[in-house]
């Protein structure tokens, strides 16, 4: 599968890198969350090229990430804010930044600290679980199939082809999708 065609794995990570997985997008992302709304104020404080930029906001306003809202009608000028979907990465940029500050800080620690205002301290993001609020570690979680998986999986026991790894899975059920809706 090619790297255009990612989306089309089932896969939920590498659909969501279909949208955020270009090393600028997160940038992008996390200067909207930090109040930039403005084309010049992104390209300045990224450096990022001004056809780059143009390319990621492009695609994060047609994927649903941010929406253009007119601020100047002559001439015409948009700013960009994060809609729903794209205040959803939240979490994503708080974790990025967690497992940056854990693992890849200088002598001088952390370049930002996190302060929640509705206790007023100080805090470092966890994920929890849902169900009874305790800190989800990998060894304590494990991945089940979801319905398209199981019934890929069910297609292949019943035409008595091996079952890929759970690795080579979402590849193979993507391909699998794709083929399927080319003979329809």
């Amino acid at each position: 599968m090619k790297w255009e065609n990612i989306d089309q794995q089932v896969c939920s990570v590498a659909r969501a890198l279909s949208i955020v997985g270009e090393r600028w997008t997160l940038l992008i992302i996390r200067d909207a969350f930090k109040g930039t709304r403005r084309f010049e104020g992104f390209h300045k404080n990224l450096g990022v090229t001004r056809h780059r930029l143009t390319e990621r906001l492009t695609m994060l306003v047609e994927s649903g990430v941010l929406t253009k809202v007119p601020y100047r009608t002559n001439p015409e000028r948009f700013e960009y804010r994060l809609t729903r979907m794209g205040l959803g990465l939240y979490p994503v940029l708080m974790s990025l930044s967690h497992w940056g500050d854990q693992w890849l800080a200088d002598e001088n620690g952390p370049p930002m600290t996190y302060w929640h205002s509705r206790c007023a301290s100080g805090c470092d993001p966890q994920l929890a679980c849902s169900g009874c609020g305790e800190p989800l570690r990998p060894e304590e979680v494990s991945a089940k199939l979801g319905n398209e998986l199981s019934e890929y999986v069910a297609h292949l026991e019943r035409q008595g082809l091996a079952v890929p790894s759970d690795a080579e899975l979402p590849r193979q059920a993507g391909e699998y999708r794709l083929a399927q809706n080319k003979k329809e």
